[in-house]
């Protein structure tokens, strides 16, 4: 009995060239890969914005020098004043609503460090619900070889993006005058000449 030849045979391809052929990206006329087309994804759960949020003014994140850890439910993340924060989400929470975080493990600026056993007492982290999004989509996909037992499944989790407005709980330092340092008016000795 004769052997039934493949198409790629057939064609007087080689597997490999045909197979190269399908795998190579697709390149845009200057020669760089084109863009991927559709909306971009959203940043991943406990991800932070590293700029200011857009059409917000107040106190960025570069001029702000306390920080604070708080816990969200089982994560915890690390902020400062004008911060954007992707959490699981929030089931009791509607969009500009004000929240105050209650459990914060650590507060801290340049000048000192407060940590929590296992809370700092009366220490609050004032946030603002912005949105409530989507993650990115993560495609599950199971397989026994040889039993044909293949099943695929995809999962988007939920996501609730808050924007933190305040950090209480350590003293702020009062803004002083500028005084000069008053020197204390000390006198030299001084060597008198005495005539004999």
């Amino acid at each position: 009995m004769r052997r039934r030849r493949s198409r790629t045979a057939r064609e007087g391809r080689s597997w490999r060239r045909a197979t190269a052929r399908r795998a190579r990206p697709r390149r845009g006329p200057s020669g760089t890969t084109r863009p991927r087309r559709g909306r971009p994804r959203p940043p991943r759960l406990g991800t932070r914005c590293s700029a200011p949020c857009r059409g917000r003014s107040g106190s960025s994140r570069l001029t702000s020098r306390f920080f604070a850890v708080v816990q969200i439910g089982s994560h915890q993340f690390k902020v400062s004043n004008g911060d954007c924060i992707f959490t699981e989400r929030l089931k009791f929470c509607d969009i500009n609503e004000k929240l105050i975080l209650n459990k914060v493990l650590l507060v801290g600026s340049q000048t000192q460090t407060i940590v929590g056993r296992p809370t700092v007492p009366d220490a609050a982290v004032h946030a603002v619900v912005e949105e409530h999004a989507l993650d990115a989509k993560v495609i599950i996909f199971k397989k026994k070889r040889r039993k044909n037992y293949r099943r695929t499944k995809g999962h988007r989790q939920e996501l609730t993006k808050l924007r933190i407005t305040d950090i209480q709980g350590i003293e702020k330092p009062e803004k002083t005058e500028n005084e000069k340092p008053v020197k204390s008016a000390v006198k030299k000795s001084e060597k008198v000449a005495v005539a004999a």
